[in-house]
């Protein structure tokens, strides 16, 4: 390999490495005692789902999923009062493939899979299209949604097997 090949090849990896760790998101881990808002589970108990909003005073609410959180996030006043949906700076959501904490709007989420959360069936988080397109094949899943197309009664649906 010539010079210029091994320049270009360091800095293509570089581009790459920078690109996989700007997914990565690091936010306040749950406590022992801290509990889901929506369902009141105990979230350390399930560190493979937790979830979290993080406000700008640092307050964070953790989920024991994806699912809490997204009913959580439809109504705020209802879970958080006196939280507001302006002041939230973070949403976080555990990659089911390699655990790490990645942005909730940037994920894609499987529904209808054989593969069950604490609470049930879930919205799976993955990082990246490929992963949720390998995932949904393996695991029998129905359909990929990105943040925005989770509806307000999408979770209730998956509540009552009904996706």
């Amino acid at each position: 390999m010539r010079r210029g090949e091994r320049v270009v090849l360091a800095v293509l990896l570089c581009v790459w490495v920078g690109l996989a760790t700007a997914q990565t998101l690091v936010t306040p881990k749950p406590g022992a005692r801290d509990l889901c808002p929506v369902c009141g589970m105990l979230v350390s108990k399930y560190p493979n789902w937790v979830a979290t909003v993080l406000y700008q005073n640092g307050h964070a609410h953790h989920f024991d999923g994806a699912k809490d959180m997204f009913k959580y996030l439809a109504d705020l006043p209802k879970y958080a009062p006196g939280h507001r949906r302006e002041d939230i700076v973070t949403i976080a959501v555990t990659d089911y493939y390699n655990l790490q904490k990645v942005d909730a709007k940037q994920a894609f989420y499987v529904i209808g899979s054989d593969v069950l959360g604490p609470m049930g069936h879930e919205l799976i988080p993955l990082a990246t299209r490929t992963d949720a397109e390998d995932f949904l094949r393996e695991h029998k899943g129905k359909k990929i949604l990105r943040f925005d197309q989770v509806t307000r009664d999408l979770p209730a649906r998956l509540d009552d097997g009904k996706f």
